[in-house]
Order: structure tokens, then sequence, then C-alpha cells
């Protein structure tokens, strides 16, 4: 059967609604309860990141907390923290368009590796004199306004 011409420009409109828009993330800034903060080694740059990673279907920004934190870090959340901003622009990461929710969660200490040893590389505590810079995929300017405690969006 022959799809009508017509068809494909609504499929097509229709596809574009649907497969370009924006993704949803999430990112903590991970401290331990004695200040440490908890920092992922990225796979696909080698950079330190905060950890974090896209909501799944049917899953709430609290669940992916939980969920991110373990898969990447290995350490678990002990107490969900503060909004600390929402960053929206399409250029901030260059692999797709995100509006990234940043939030504040106190954590343990890793207790196990990451789950993909693809993905994420190691996790690992940092004081604050001895953050690592620059971070993967743009996050330099949203982790120092969350430790500056400037709530932001964007």
């Amino acid at each position: 059967m022959k799809i009508p011409r017509a068809a494909w420009g609504i499929v097509k409109e229709a596809a574009r609604h649907v497969l370009r828009r924006p993704v949803v993330g999430l990112l903590a800034v991970a401290r331990t309860a004695d200040g440490r903060y908890l920092l992922v080694r990225r796979g696909d740059t080698g950079e330190w990141a905060l950890p974090g990673g896209t909501l799944e279907w049917g899953e709430t920004l609290r669940t992916a907390l939980d969920r991110e934190v373990a898969e990447e870090t290995g350490a678990r959340v002990l107490t969900p923290g503060a909004l600390l901003g929402v960053w929206s622009s399409p250029h901030r990461d260059l692999r797709f368009h995100a509006v990234t929710v940043v939030v504040a969660a106190t954590v343990s200490e890793p207790e196990r590796p990451p789950s993909n040893a693809l993905e994420i590389l190691e996790a690992r505590l940092f004081p604050e004199d001895a953050l690592p810079s620059p971070l993967a995929h743009g996050q330099d300017e949203l982790f120092a306004a969350a430790r500056a405690g400037t709530l932001r969006w964007e």
C-alpha cells in the first residue's frame, strides 16, 4: 500500500514535535555529611561531572535522584535537598537540548563501583579546595551557582 504524500507531511510534522523535544534531566550536587562533593568521571569525555541523567518514562525526579546516584556512584541518597536551579539553554550541552534540574543531596560514601563502567569510569569524593575543572558538558556554571547558593533558572 502506498502512503499518500500528504500523509507523510503529517507524519513528519508529528515526529518533529514528538522527537524534537528537550530532554528532562537531573543533576545532583551530592555531598557527604562531612562536606565532600561526589563527582563522576565520564567515559565519553574523561572529564569529571555531577552525577545524574535523564528521567525514564513514568519516573519522578525523586526516584531518578536515587537511581542515578546509585547507578553512577555506588552511593545512596541519605537526604534529598533543595532545588538549586533549572537550566534550559539549548546550547549548554552539545549532545542535545536538555532541561536540567539541579538539586542538592546528602549522600553516603560510595559503597560499590559505578554500574556501567563504559559510561562512568569512576566516582570520587572531593573537598571544596580540590574540585576538578572544567566539568563535562557545560556543568561549570551551574555547579558554581549551586555552590554559591544562588537559585537560578534560565
